[in-house]
C-alpha cells in the first residue's frame, strides 16, 4: 500500500463533528475537499469519499461513508478511495458502515442524499481526463428508473434507445420532454418529474417549457409530433434488448469467507451464527447483490484495509462489478446483515457504549492512529409534546359485546382493564374539523370485544368518509396524544361488560372488579394537571415504587402514599385524583420509610419493591417504508432521508418510530387495500423488520391522506396544500412542473389553534382549587379557561367539598356542529360566573387588554399551611392580580393599541420587580416591538402565526410563561 498506516490523512481532520454531507474527491492519491456548491456533481472519471452524519436522537451521531468510482475511474484511484475510507472510519472512532458505490448501480440510501438524482458528467482529474468545460446546450436523451429514487444514465440520442419499459428524458435547448414508456408505473413518471424540474433548473435557470408525451399516442398531439420530429417521425418501437446494465444481480445463498493472509478462505458450517465470527479476524459474506466485510474490534487497520482488497478481489474474480460492498465492524452490524444468519443473539459479547468505543479508540492509537471524533454528543433532553390540540370535544363508548354504550362526561375517563373502549376527539384543524377516533383494549379484555371494538369504529370512520385518523391503543402502551386528550385518566381492575363477565364465569376466575369497600391501590403518574394517570395495581407491597406516589383505600380509610424519589408536582397529581377515586375523605399521608403499621397491615405486610421508574418505549429516530401486500403477505421498501415528496397518492406507507407506528394511505389507494391498513400495521411490528424488539402492542395509528394529523406531520416539512391536491401522483406534479403553480390552495384564514399542551401546568395555591369540579356528575367537562376565571369560579364550589384543586376547564364549542349528548346540560354556575363578571364591570378604569370587558376580583386569602413553599406563594399572588377575561377566543390576535409597555426585566416570571394587573398568559404582548424582536428574533405578526405550543416553548425559554 502506498498509504502510510502510522498517520491519518489530514484531509480527514475534524470531519464527522456535525450533521451533514462532507465529501472529498481523490486527486493524486489524496483526499481533497470539494466545495459545497459542488455537492451532487460527480465526474466519471473521478472516484470519491462522501461522508453522511446523522445526529440521532439520543444525542449521538451515527456515521455512513461511501466511496463512489465513476465508470472510468482508475483501479489505483478507486483502490485509493477504499484505503480512505477505512481510515475515514477509524478517525470516526470505528463504528461506521461503509459502502462501495458504482457508477449506475448506486444504492438507494446513497442516492437519497442527491434527491431528485445525480447526473455524472464527462471528466475526471487525476485520471488524465479533463473536466467538460460549460459549451453550447446539447440535446441529451436520459433514461430513468425507479419509484423511490431515481438511477438517471444518459443514452445514445436515437430512437433505438427508446422502449415501452422506461421513462426518457428527452433535453433540447428549448423544451424538456418526458417520455412515458407504456409499461411504467405513475410512481415511476411522477419521480422522473423530478428529474425534469432539477433539469430545468440546473441546465435552463428554470426557464424553458416542459412537455409529457405518453406512449403509444399518436401523431395528432402538437407535442407529440414535436418530440417525434427530434427522432426523424413516428415509428414502432423495437422490443426492449436487454444489455448488461439492465441484468439484475441475483441473489444468491449466503457463504462466508475468513480473511487470512489477504485470501478469502471458506468457512464450512451447516448454518450461518453469531458464534462463527471471531473477533481478532475479518469476514466477507457473499449475498449476491451484496457482499458484506465484517470487521472484528481487535483487528488492525492493516487488515481491515486487506480485508477490503480482498472483497474488491473476490468480485473481480466473479465478475460481479455491480454488486455492493457494505463493510460493518463488530457491535454496529446493519440489520440487513444481522437478518442474513440463521441465529443472532440480542446482546453479544461486545457491548455499545462509551467504555467499549473508548477500548476501540486506544486500540488504534496504539497502532499509530491519530483518532479524532470519539466524544459522544450530550443527549438532548426534550418533553414529550402531544401535538395536537387540547381544546377539542370528546366523546367515549364502552364496548358491550356487539353494541357500543356511550359513557357521560363524568364517566369517560373512567377505564376498566378487562373492557374495551371506544373514543371520539374533535378538534380545530388547520382550516376545518378534524377527528380521532381510536379503540383503547385493557389488558384483561377478551378477544371478541376486541374485534367489536375495531369493527365499530371501523363503522365510524367509514361515517365520517374516511377523513378521520383512527388510533388502535392497547393498556399499558398509551402514547402522549392519548393522556392529552383524556387529561385526567384512571383505570380500575376488573370490568363491567358482559364479554368481560361471561370470561371470569367460564374461566371460574375470582372477579376482582374494583368496588369502593375492597382494598384498592392505584399508582399515580403523569407531568401534571392535563396528562395525569392513576393505574390500579395489586394491592401488595412488592407494587410500591420510590418513583411514584400511590392511593391506597379500604372502605372509609384513605392513605397517599409518597415515594422518596418524587418531587412536589407528583404529591400534587395525588391530590388532584383522590377526589375521583375517593371524594370527601380525608386521607393519611405516608412517607417512604415512616409508613404506619395500619398502612402496611392492608398491603399484607412489608416486602421488598422498586425504585426506578417504569420504562416506556421511547420514540426513535423515524423511518419510513413502502408498502406491498399482498395475499397476507407484507413486503416494505425503506424510503431513505424522506421528505413528504416520497408519500405516493397510490401507495401505503409506514412512519415507524419505534414507540409508535402510522400507517399512511394515499388517496388513489383501491378500497380492498384501504380495509387492511390495520392488518398491515399489526404486521409490520409482528414482523418487525428493523429488529428493533418493536412491541406487538405498540400503538398504531392509521392516516388518511389530506386529513394528516399534526402529530404526523411533524414529521416532515409539510406542506398541506400537496396532499389537499387531486389527480394521481404523476398528474399532480405535471401541474407542478409544467405551470410552476404553488400546490398551496387558497385558504379561509382562521385563528391560531390553541396550544397543543392544553392549559398551562404550573399549577395554583392550593386552597384556590377544586378537584371535585370535573368529576362531578352534573358537570360537562371544558377546557380552556384561565386560571384567575378557575380561582373565581372555585368560590361557587360547594362549601361542604374539598376546595384542593383547580378545576379543568370547560370544553368550548368550536364548531356548532359538534354534538355532544351531553353538551344541553351545561351548568348553570357558568352563567352565574358570566353575570358576576359582568357586574364586577369598572367602566372608569383603562382597560389593560382592549376590546376584552374585564374585572379584577381579589380572590380569597388561602388558610396559611406549614408546607406551602414559596414558588405557591408567588403563584398565588399573581393568581389574585390576574384580571378575569370572560369569552376571549383562544389564540386570536389582540389589538395592541392602547397596550402600556413594560420592560423586559419587570414582565418576566422572575422578576424581582413583576407588574401587577397585565394579562399573565400574554406577558409577550407587553414588550415593545424592538425589544420582542430583539428577544424573539420576530416580529410579533411572525411570532402570532406560529402554532401555539411553539410559541409556549419559545415564551418558557424567555420566563414569559
Amino acid at each position: 500500500m502506498a498509504v502510510s498506516m502510522r498517520d491519518l490523512d489530514p484531509a480527514f481532520q475534524g470531519a464527522g463533528q456535525k450533521a451533514g454531507i462532507e465529501i472529498w474527491r481523490i486527486e493524486n492519491f489524496r483526499p481533497m475537499p470539494i466545495p459545497k456548491s459542488s455537492y451532487g456533481k460527480f465526474f466519471t472519471g473521478d472516484s470519491y469519499v462522501i461522508l453522511k452524519t446523522t445526529a440521532l436522537k439520543n444525542g449521538a451521531l451515527r456515521h455512513d461513508i461511501h466511496y463512489w468510482l465513476g465508470k472510468d475511474t482508475t483501479q489505483d484511484e478507486a483502490g485509493t478511495a477504499a484505503v480512505k475510507t477505512v481510515e475515514l472510519d477509524a478517525a470516526l472512532g470505528g463504528r461506521a458502515v461503509q459502502y462501495r458505490e458504482v457508477q449506475g448501480h448506486e444504492t438507494e440510501k446513497f442516492l437519497s442524499y442527491f434527491k431528485p438524482c445525480i447526473i455524472p458528467q464527462p471528466g475526471g482529474v487525476a485520471s488524465g481526463f479533463k473536466h467538460a468545460e460549460a459549451e453550447e446546450h446539447k440535446t441529451r436523451l436520459y433514461v430513468c428508473k425507479g419509484k423511490h429514487v431515481v438511477h438517471v444514465k444518459e443514452v445514445s440520442f436515437a430512437r433505438s434507445s427508446l422502449n415501452h419499459d422506461d421513462i426518457f428524458i428527452l433535453d433540447t435547448k428549448s423544451k424538456i420532454f418526458q417520455f412515458n414508456g407504456s409499461n411504467s408505473s405513475i410512481q415511476e413518471r411522477a419521480k422522473a418529474l423530478e428529474v425534469v424540474q432539477y433539469i430545468k433548473d440546473t441546465y435552463h435557470d428554470g426557464k424553458c417549457e416542459v412537455a409529457s408525451i405518453e406512449d403509444g399516442k399518436l401523431m395528432a398531439d402538437a407535442e407529440t409530433g414535436e418530440f417525434w420530429g427530434f427522432f426523424g417521425g413516428f415509428a414502432p418501437l423495437p422490443r426492449k434488448t436487454a444489455n448488461e446494465d439492465d441484468k439484475a444481480v441475483d441473489s444468491l445463498p449466503a457463504k462466508l469467507f475468513c480473511i487470512l493472509k489477504g485470501q478469502a478462505e471458506p468457512v464450512q458450517a451447516d448454518s450461518l451464527t453469531r458464534e462463527l465470527l471471531d473477533t481478532n479476524k475479518c469476514y466477507i459474506l457473499d449475498c449476491g447483490v451484496e457482499v458484506f466485510v465484517w470487521m472484528g474490534r481487535n483487528t488492525s487497520l492493516d487488515e481491515r484495509k486487506s480485508a477490503s482488497s480482498a472483497a474488491e478481489e473476490l468480485l473481480r474474480s466473479l465478475d460481479r462489478p455491480k454488486s455492493h460492498i457494505i463493510r460493518v465492524i463488530e457491535g454496529f452490524e446493519t440489520v440487513m446483515f444481522r437478518s442474513k444468519f440463521d441465529m443472532w443473539p440480542e446482546t453479544t459479547a461486545v457491548t455499545v457504549s462509551e467504555d467499549g468505543r473508548g477500548k476501540v479508540a486506544a486500540l488504534l492509537k496504539r497502532q499509530g492512529v491519530n483518532v479524532k471524533g470519539l466524544l459522544k454528543a450530550a443527549p438532548v433532553k426534550e418533553e414529550p409534546q402531544p401535538y395536537i390540540d387540547c381544546t377539542g370535544n370528546l366523546q367515549v363508548w364502552r364496548v358491550n359485546g356487539q353494541e357500543k354504550t356511550l359513557l357521560s362526561a363524568s364517566d369517560q375517563s373512567k377505564f376498566y382493564s378487562g373492557d374495551c373502549y371506544i373514543f371520539q376527539y374533535s378538534y380545530p384543524g388547520e382550516d376545518k374539523e378534524e377527528h380521532l377516533i381510536g379503540t383503547w383494549f385493557g389488558k384483561q379484555s377478551v378477544e371478541e370485544e376486541r374485534t367489536s371494538a375495531i369493527s365499530l369504529a371501523t363503522k365510524m370512520v367509514e361515517s365520517l368518509k374516511f377523513l378521520p385518523a383512527q388510533a388502535r391503543i392497547y393498556e399499558g402502551n398509551e402514547p402522549i396524544q392519548f393522556f392529552s386528550i383524556f387529561q385526567s385518566f384512571i383505570v380500575f381492575k376488573g370490568g363491567v361488560s358482559d364479554g368481560y363477565k361471561k370470561y371470569i364465569a367460564e374461566k371460574e376466575v375470582p372477579d376482582d372488579t374494583y368496588t369502593e369497600d375492597r382494598v384498592a391501590l392505584f399508582r399515580v403518574q403523569g407531568s401534571g394537571p392535563d396528562n395525569m394517570q392513576a393505574i390500579q395495581v395489586e394491592p401488595v407491597a412488592s407494587s410500591l415504587n420510590s418513583s411514584y406516589c400511590y392511593i391506597l383505600n379500604s372502605g372509609s380509610s384513605v392513605f397517599n402514599w409518597s415515594g422518596n424519589l418524587t418531587t412536589p408536582e407528583d404529591q400534587e397529581l395525588v391530590e388532584r385524583q383522590l377526589d375521583v377515586i375517593k371524594p370527601n375523605v380525608q386521607s393519611k399521608p405516608q412517607k417512604e420509610g415512616s409508613e404506619s403499621e395500619q398502612f402496611w397491615e392492608f398491603l399484607g405486610g412489608k416486602s421488598e419493591y422498586p425504585s426506578q421508574k417504569i420504562a416506556r418505549d421511547a420514540e426513535n429516530d423515524p423511518h419510513l417504508f413502502s408498502c406491498t401486500f399482498s395475499k397476507g403477505n407484507l413486503k416494505v421498501t425503506e424510503i431513505f432521508n424522506f421528505t413528504q415528496d416520497d408519500l405516493m397518492t397510490e401507495d401505503i406507507f409506514i412512519l415507524d418510530c419505534h414507540s409508535e407506528i402510522f400507517v399512511w394511505v394515499g388517496q388513489q389507494v383501491d378500497s380492498k387495500n384501504r380495509m387492511h391498513a390495520l392488518t398491515i400495521g399489526e404486521k409490520f411490528l409482528e414482523r418487525d423488520f428493523l429488529l428493533e424488539k418493536l412491541s406487538h402492542t405498540a400503538p398504531i395509528y392509521i392516516i388518511m391522506e389530506g386529513s394528516e394529523p399534526p402529530f404526523f406531520t411533524r414529521f416532515f416539512t409539510w406542506d398541506s396544500g400537496k396532499s389537499a391536491m387531486q389527480g394521481n401522483s404523476f398528474q399532480r406534479k405535471l401541474a407542478i412542473v409544467k405551470n410552476g403553480i404553488s400546490p398551496t390552495p387558497e385558504k379561509p384564514k382562521r385563528r391560531t389553534p390553541v396550544s397543543y399542551g392544553g392549559r398551562s401546568s404550573s399549577l395554583p395555591e392550593k386552597s384556590q382549587r377544586s378537584r371535585s369540579m370535573s368529576f362531578s356528575p352534573d358537570r360537562v367537562r371544558v377546557r380552556g379557561r384561565s386560571p384567575a376565571f378557575n380561582a373565581l369560579a372555585a368560590n361557587f364550589e360547594n362549601p361542604n367539598s374539598r376546595n384542593l384543586s383547580t378545576p379543568p376547564p370547560m370544553v368550548r364549542k368550536l364548531y356548532p356542529k359538534s354534538v355532544t349528548p351531553d353538551s344541553s346540560n351545561l351548568d348553570s354556575r357558568s352563567a352565574a360566573i358570566a353575570a358576576l363578571s359582568a357586574s364586577f364591570e369598572q367602566p372608569a378604569r383603562e382597560p389593560v387588554v382592549p376590546k376584552t370587558p374585564k374585572v379584577t376580583e381579589e380572590a380569597p386569602k388561602p388558610k396559611p399551611k406549614p408546607e406551602t413553599n414559596s414558588k405557591e406563594k408567588a403563584m398565588s399572588s399573581r393568581i389574585e392580580a390576574l384580571t378575569i377575561e370572560e369569552d376571549v377566543k383562544e389564540g386570536e390576535a389582540e389589538d395592541e393599541e392602547g397596550l402600556p409597555i413594560y420592560p423586559y426585566e419587570r414582565l418576566k416570571t422572575t422578576s424581582i420587580e413583576p407588574v401587577a394587573e397585565i394579562d399573565v398568559t400574554k406577558r409577550e404582548t407587553y414588550l415593545s416591538s424592538e425589544e420582542f424582536r430583539q428577544k424573539f428574533g420576530m416580529t410579533k405578526d411572525a411570532f402570532y402565526k406560529l402554532p401555539k405550543w411553539k410559541q409556549n416553548k419559545l415564551k418558557m425559554a424567555l420566563q414569559l410563561f
